[in-house]
């Protein structure tokens, strides 16, 4: 039985974001992985006059099209993408669900605090350049409008509705120290989702970017083995 896992970005990101995850897969396993680039998101960002509802459409496409290449299909979201996987599952016949730091609720401001006080103190001692904060969202400041962003609360609200009747077993990832999303919401997803086989696991010292940790490896090989699962 061939099996095709459709890998979701999240708002802003590009596939690079589940990249690692991705390579994992495709090295341990011969199943088809698809990363589409959700439409004005990539490393050159373009998102003036995308809405949510493209966002959806772009997930549903890819979806469609890599169902019809393999016999059953495996949704891994991160962020944004945690809840177009939620919105997939829905409405389309998910084998299983991999939530990576799935946005149901967005912004820990305790955590934010935290990570701007170290951009302040880097920049007042002139690291910066080094800051791995500051890198990962210089460019995204200057290039999401605040219509995409309120586009991103808006599919959130969308989706929401759905959780608690979803049955579709789930694996769910979220860093105790992501800034984001706030942690606790990993533990909302697990309750709502009607799920029978679902996993809740947490990383103690993980933020938003959960794939791009160094502790990665420690789960990897735990949701590979959930996924594998008959």
């Amino acid at each position: 039985m061939s099996i095709g896992v459709l890998c979701i970005h999240g708002f802003s990101g590009g596939p690079y974001e589940i990249e690692p995850f991705s390579a994992y897969l495709r090295t341990h396993t011969d199943w088809l992985i698809v990363e589409p680039t959700l439409s004005g998101h990539g490393d050159a960002l373009h998102m003036s006059g995308f809405t949510a509802k493209h966002w959806l459409m772009d997930a549903e496409l890819a979806f469609r099209t890599l169902a019809k290449k393999v016999d059953e299909v495996i949704v891994v979201g991160f962020s944004m993408g945690g809840i177009i996987a939620l919105y997939l599952a829905k409405r389309y016949k998910v084998k299983k669900l991999v939530l990576l730091s799935a946005a149901a609720k967005y912004v820990s401001p305790k955590q934010l605090i935290k990570d701007f006080k170290m951009l302040a103190s880097d920049a007042y001692h002139h690291n910066l350049p080094s800051n791995e904060l500051f890198l990962r969202y210089r460019h995204k400041f200057n290039n999401v409008p605040l219509a995409s962003t309120i586009e991103f609360m808006k599919l959130v609200r969308i989706v929401e509705p759905y959780y608690r009747h979803i049955k579709t077993p789930a694996f769910i990832v979220q860093g105790k120290l992501d800034g984001i999303v706030p942690y606790h919401t990993a533990q909302f997803l697990f309750d709502e989702l009607a799920s029978r086989n679902k996993i809740l696991y947490f990383s103690d010292n993980s933020k938003h970017h959960i794939c791009l940790e160094e502790d990665c490896s420690d789960w990897f090989p735990k949701v590979l083995l959930f996924l594998k699962e008959i």
